[in-house]
């Protein structure tokens, strides 16, 4: 039995965690910790969580845990996922693993370390419809791959409490959402892109409501990412990939489970298909558990997980904003 205990009274944990773990039988969630113990009682007792911890450390401290979810803001996913792992607990952290590539690297350093686990939570990664665009384009379905272009972008309202506008708490549209874009292409290509050139529309001082990049990846292969929160933006989810056989589309990678649609066109002829799962969440949890059980081999965190916060550095940098320091 695999003891959770949940770092923060996030929205995500209802959605990405909570009720994907009463569906298993191999683990379940012992307490909650947040910074304010009153809201940290409610959302125990709304969601049948067993105990509430005074703080942080505490429940990190425990020694009835064997996996700490931390699903605070960028801000505090170095210090504490480090403590975690110092106090013998695998961890699952939330994107984006951190404030910059430094602290990515601390924690890293730090996983390798202890010798326990640390695992970004990119949940696209574990589905069967990212799975599938994967071998499509590693078994030649279009040929050699030739060119990308991937975006992420939903309208995230303005408000002086919303993480995602607070540069302290490492907001942005590309820290929030860009992220995933960035890992799809990495994980595409299966290689490391250069920044060619980054252009960023700034909301709150700091924060970037629009970022847009053009990369390169090895082979003189070109790549287009796209993210942006700004008012008015419609929900968009896709990746597009050239090869010199067809053209592979894929729609709603990040959420596949609501709907998706991929397609393949080689000249005239177009197939047209959808890939079934569950959610996206429980195949993460199923991953987690298997890696703890040594079952698998993590697919995100670790060296994955430096080098996307390190391109992420250089996209802000290439276009006029500092990375997010503490």
């Amino acid at each position: 039995m695999i003891r959770i205990g949940i770092l923060g009274a996030a929205k995500i944990a209802p959605k990405a965690l909570i009720p994907q773990v009463k569906r298993r039988d191999d683990c379940a969630i012992v307490a909650i910790a947040a910074r304010d113990l009153a809201k940290a009682r409610a959302y125990a007792d709304a969601h049948a969580i067993p105990e509430v911890v005074e703080s942080y450390e505490a429940l990190i401290a425990r020694p009835d845990l064997d996996l700490i979810y931390n699903a605070l803001p960028p801000s505090r996913h170095a210090d504490l996922s480090i403590a975690a792992l110092e106090a013998g607990k695998h961890v699952l952290c939330e994107k984006p693993f951190a404030m910059n590539a430094g602290e990515a690297r601390a924690m890293a350093g730090a996983a390798r370390r202890t010798g326990n686990h640390l695992i970004e939570a990119f949940h696209y990664r574990f589905h069967p419809m990212f799975l599938d665009i994967l071998e499509k384009v590693r078994g030649g379905a279009i040929g050699q791959l030739c060119a990308m272009k991937a975006e992420f972008s939903v309208r995230i309202p303005y408000s002086a409490e919303e993480l995602r506008h607070r540069p302290d708490l490492g907001g942005g549209a590309l820290m929030d959402l860009g992220c995933y874009p960035l890992h799809w292409l990495r994980t595409i290509a299966g290689s490391e892109p250069r920044v060619v050139s980054a252009r960023i529309e700034e909301g709150t001082p700091g924060v970037d409501l629009l970022t847009e990049a053009e990369l390169e990846f090895p082979g003189g292969i070109p790549a287009r990412l796209r993210t942006c929160m700004k008012p008015g933006q419609t929900y968009k989810a896709l990746i597009a990939l050239k090869g010199s056989e067809g053209v592979l589309r894929a729609v709603n990678p990040i959420h596949p489970s609501f709907g998706n649609a991929l397609s393949i066109q080689k000249g005239e002829e177009i197939i047209r298909y959808s890939v079934d799962g569950a959610t996206t969440y429980d195949y993460q949890l199923a991953h987690v558990i298997d890696v703890i059980a040594g079952r698998a081999t993590p697919l995100t965190g670790g060296e994955d997980a430096v080098a996307n916060m390190a391109m992420m550095d250089a996209i802000y940098e290439a276009g006029g904003l500092k990375p997010r320091r503490m």
